[in-house]
């Protein structure tokens, strides 16, 4: 269980902005997640303030005297380094990963690319630039394939694909959130998730939770809007499985450099219990059908403290770098 200091001054943590909405695809999960950390973080005293980066330029941050902010945006601008890179410039201490770990962890195929050069288990994939190429892909990968964007969230133009002849409009469908299309292997399974707080060698996995969408299919509308999907923490799953995706969540969070939370996605193949990685999310969700708000629950820790402790580890790449040297 991750250890929480119970001694953080929110008098100190200054003024805070909740970075919320932005122009995302995922703009509107992002205003739920930022309502939700803001009225958490009042509640412990911070003097938090929303801020939504689509309706105001980031430099009045500095100008309106902001301390840290904490990051509720999802997708893009928001969770792929841009405004990372922004705060840095600024000299503003943030949530979560940085510059270079954020832009890594929205890329689908680099992550991918690290993990399996790092050798850790993500199932086999093909990067795919047309419908061509999927059905190449397909018969290469064989069924069923998921095809997705490369560099979008939330399950966000997303296919399971069974038979070639879906594999045109599944390629079209993910075009439409990113010219770089994933299509990947399909692992039959068990779905968990898994979130990771701290850095380095004092990252440590929060519990695991296992999910049980309807059909199987954790869509966007079973992840935030509908109560068809069970999730389960403590995960039932034997000891040694959960205690074997911690550790791999947290060996995957390091290896990309994350710092802050995150929350990575796993499947545990049915056939012989192994678990692959599919994803890391850098700025995970924070609204009521949230999982590292549930995953904290089942760890004793509450949605305020959550959301205070992970305030407190805001910071900067280049004070990061400068504690290392």
């Amino acid at each position: 269980m991750t250890q929480f200091d119970p001694m953080i001054e929110p008098a100190a943590l200054g003024k805070v902005a909740v970075l919320m909405g932005g122009a995302s695809n995922e703009r509107e999960v992002s205003l739920m997640s930022g309502g939700g950390v803001l009225q958490a973080l009042r509640a412990r005293g911070v003097d938090a303030h929303a801020f939504d980066p689509a309706q105001a330029g980031l430099d009045e941050l500095k100008s309106h005297g902001y301390a840290r902010c904490f990051i509720a945006l999802h997708g893009r601008h928001g969770e792929d380094g841009t405004v990372q890179g922004a705060l840095e410039l600024l000299g503003i201490p943030y949530t979560g990963p940085g510059v270079m770990a954020s832009s890594i962890a929205m890329d689908k195929v680099m992550t991918k690319r690290i993990w399996r050069a790092e050798g850790l288990p993500t199932p086999d994939w093909r990067l795919v630039a047309s419908a061509t190429e999927t059905v190449q892909a397909f018969q290469a990968l064989g069924a069923p394939m998921i095809v997705k964007p490369s560099r979008e969230g939330s399950t966000l133009g997303l296919t399971k694909v069974t038979t070639l002849g879906q594999c045109e409009q599944a390629y079209m469908l993910a075009a439409r959130y990113d010219p770089e299309v994933l299509c990947e292997q399909f692992i039959d399974g068990i779905e968990t998730t898994c979130p990771v707080l701290g850095q380095g060698l004092l990252a440590q996995a929060l519990p695991v939770i296992r999910i049980e969408a309807p059909e199987g299919n954790y869509d966007y509308q079973n992840k935030y809007f509908t109560d068809a999907t069970q999730y389960h923490c403590p995960s039932g799953l034997p000891e040694d499985e959960e205690r074997e995706i911690g550790r791999l969540v947290v060996e995957a969070f390091r290896t990309l450099g994350c710092r802050g939370w995150a929350r990575a996605d796993i499947m545990v193949r049915r056939s012989d219990r192994k678990p692959f990685l599919l994803e890391i999310n850098t700025s995970p969700g924070m609204t009521g059908h949230s999982l590292v708000p549930m995953s904290a629950r089942a760890a004793g820790v509450s949605y305020e403290e959550l959301c205070l402790r992970i305030l407190a580890d805001a910071s900067l790449d280049a004070l990061q770098g400068r504690a290392r040297a």
